[in-house]
């Protein structure tokens, strides 16, 4: 093989998973002008790219003609997530050591919350979610900060405009209500669901910055118990200490890729 073809084809490589990329940041689905516009590259590469992804199974045409992330991306997803929570678990660790309440870690994918880790709290009762449980971001703590961090047009396609779904009394379901939390959440960098996802129990999370992906950490407990945590901590220093963990988890998965 010549460097004129070995070059050529790691190019290849490169505009394909730039364009997996440019379908992911569109919500999954394109149509190829509209990734011709957004990658920039010549409409020939990408017909050439698109069919081979197409017979991989890594991108597929509906019926419209459009072209959607394929289903051979969902394994490779859920391994890697699995993975994420692993590299993951010495900080989630040092965050139920630190607070004495689960820790969470959760990415934002395809407009839902994943939970990709998880480190128990030694409390006999205690809060778990299943590894690769999905829900809806309005209701959650991290799903809150995660939308918080994107552009608010982003965000509100995620959320939509209509009445979201109550899980509880207590769940937020106004689009307007939560356009306000998200900027709380980035003003005070932390989010909060307070029985908004199950009764009795309250979350507080946090970004994980410099991610690969979007990424949060929370804490969840009993309702009353993490309630005594923050007045016990303050606010003020149980958030930095969460931003603290949270900051060097994403250093060390920043370095790691």
């Amino acid at each position: 093989m010549t460097t004129a073809d070995r070059t050529g084809g790691v190019q290849s490589v490169e505009r394909a998973f730039q364009l997996l990329e440019v379908l992911a940041e569109a919500g999954g689905v394109s149509t190829l002008s509209d990734l011709a516009t957004a990658s920039g590259l010549p409409m020939p590469t990408i017909h050439r790219l698109v069919r081979t992804l197409v017979q991989q199974g890594y991108v597929r045409q509906d019926t419209a003609r459009r072209y959607t992330l394929g289903p051979r991306l969902i394994r490779l997803g859920e391994t890697a997530g699995r993975l994420l929570g692993s590299w993951a678990r010495p900080f989630l660790g040092e965050l139920m050591e630190t607070t004495g309440e689960t820790a969470n870690l959760a990415v934002l994918e395809a407009g839902e919350v994943v939970y990709v880790g998880q480190v128990p709290s030694r409390h006999s009762m205690r809060m778990f979610t299943e590894v690769g449980r999905r829900v809806q971001p309005h209701c959650t703590a991290v799903g809150k900060v995660l939308l918080a961090q994107l552009p608010q047009p982003e965000a509100m396609a995620v959320i939509g405009t209509g009445p979201l779904p109550a899980h509880t009394v207590h769940t937020v379901t106004s689009p307007e209500a939560l356009l306000d939390q998200f900027e709380e959440a980035r003003r005070d960098g932390y989010a909060v669901d307070d029985q908004e996802q199950e009764i009795g129990v309250r979350c507080i999370a946090v970004v994980v910055p410099g991610a690969p992906t979007p990424t949060a950490l929370s804490i969840s407990g009993p309702e009353a118990r993490v309630r005594a945590l923050e007045s016990r901590a303050g606010a003020r220093a149980l958030i930095p200490e969460m931003q603290e963990i949270a900051t060097r988890l994403g250093t060390a998965l920043a370095s790691s890729g």
